[in-house]
């Protein structure tokens, strides 16, 4: 193997070499952050024609591009271009907007990410886009929920608070088959982890705002595509404007380039923390597809090559005063919402308002935790003073 050609490098490799021009950065190693908007044309026949690596600021800049060169090396060789949106939530509504029409249908999993479940009930619904829910595990089983108008399935595996591990291959051989495009919001695994465009996705999103940015300070979003999808995409992108600031674009690559070593810090240490959990006295299941023991876990070895620091754990039985009680003991698990960077985090959540074709009920309060970069000892330790204040309160 020639480990001189990109394509033949691992993927720890390709992002720290990707995307960097060593002599147009006049020898620095990182481009500087393009601040700027109008790009001014040499000549009269210049303009006319657009002609020139760039045209416009929204449109792309040399630190845009360096970001986009460095996630598709990542991606893989299915990967035809990536967009770059303000959000998560804005990749999510990009590609929804880009792929579908009114008089459309589309399949959406059960356990997605509840802003996008209200992008399609509330949006998508008012420009006349039907949207039906389906059960994670349903696999190929879903081929009876295609109606002829059925442009699209929508899945994220797995999801980001149940953590179900829907079959996204047996998914997208059916969608395929019927001429519906499969996307795919990546963000847990992100493409290190999963390259879900070699599994039949179409199009894989990320809120970058998490593990690419990964410090938590930015605000980001990506869309990748393959061929097929990449058209549309791209056109969306463009003609609904959007487009990311310069130093978000700039800290984002950032990330990228030190994504390997901080997400097998994540992988090691939520492994570590899931299972000591898992043996607490007080926790009735942990919701964790790398775990021997989950639902999901066939699926996430066969097609995962790692897994986030993100999980959720069940609690026996308890009332909401004692589990408030709990999280306000906790010092090292800050509360508040996203996840990706490098700090712990445990929020309470409970999906049971919000799901239509699955019924969730654990039998227990629920908390979702991103194990970030300390010392898992530390974590443990202060856990054990969470569930010894629960315990008190109960």
């Amino acid at each position: 193997m020639d480990s001189s050609h990109p394509s033949q490098q691992q993927a720890e490799t390709r992002l720290v070499t990707s995307g960097r021009d060593t002599k147009a950065q006049k020898g620095f190693v990182n481009p500087p952050v393009f601040h700027g908007s109008t790009v001014l044309y040499p000549t009269a026949e210049d303009l006319h024609a657009h002609r020139g690596e760039f045209t416009y600021g929204r449109h792309g800049t040399p630190t845009t591009r360096a970001f986009q060169d460095t996630l598709m090396a990542l991606e893989g060789p299915q990967c035809a271009g990536v967009g770059i949106v303000p959000s998560g939530l804005s990749a999510i509504s990009t590609t929804l907007l880009s792929v579908l029409k009114a008089g459309d249908h589309i399949l959406v999993v059960d356990n997605v990410y509840r802003p996008s479940r209200n992008f399609c009930n509330g949006m998508l619904a008012r420009l006349g886009i039907e949207t039906t829910y389906f059960d994670p595990l349903i696999g190929a089983g879903i081929e009876k929920l295609f109606k002829p108008n059925t442009r699209a399935v929508l899945v994220e595996a797995p999801g980001s608070q149940s953590f179900e591990m829907p079959d996204i291959r047996a998914i997208a051989e059916v969608a395929h088959a019927k001429g519906a495009l499969v996307i795919d919001d990546n963000t847990w695994a992100t493409p290190l982890y999963h390259r879900s465009l070699d599994q039949g996705v179409d199009i894989s999103m990320q809120a970058a705002t998490k593990y690419i940015g990964g410090h938590s300070d930015i605000m980001f979003g990506t869309i990748s595509a393959n061929a097929k999808a990449w058209p549309q995409i791209s056109e969306g992108i463009r003609l609904l404007g959007v487009c990311a600031g310069p130093d978000d674009v700039f800290l984002a690559l950032r990330g990228l380039r030190t994504l390997s070593v901080r997400l097998a810090q994540h992988h090691r240490s939520g492994l570590d923390m899931a299972r000591w959990l898992a043996a607490r006295p007080e926790v009735s299941r942990v919701l964790h597809p790398a775990l021997e023991t989950d639902p999901g876990h066939a699926i996430w070895k066969r097609d995962f090559t790692g897994a986030s620091g993100l999980f959720s754990i069940v609690l026996k039985p308890a009332p909401q005063k004692a589990v408030d009680t709990m999280l306000n003991t906790l010092k090292l698990f800050g509360m508040g919402f996203s996840w990706g960077g490098f700090e712990s985090l445990a929020i309470p959540f409970d999906c049971d308002a919000y799901r239509t074709a699955t019924k969730w009920a654990p039998g227990g309060p629920t908390l979702r935790l991103h194990i970030g970069l300390e010392s898992t000892d530390d974590l443990k330790a202060d856990l054990d003073r969470g569930f010894a204040a629960l315990k008190a309160a109960i």
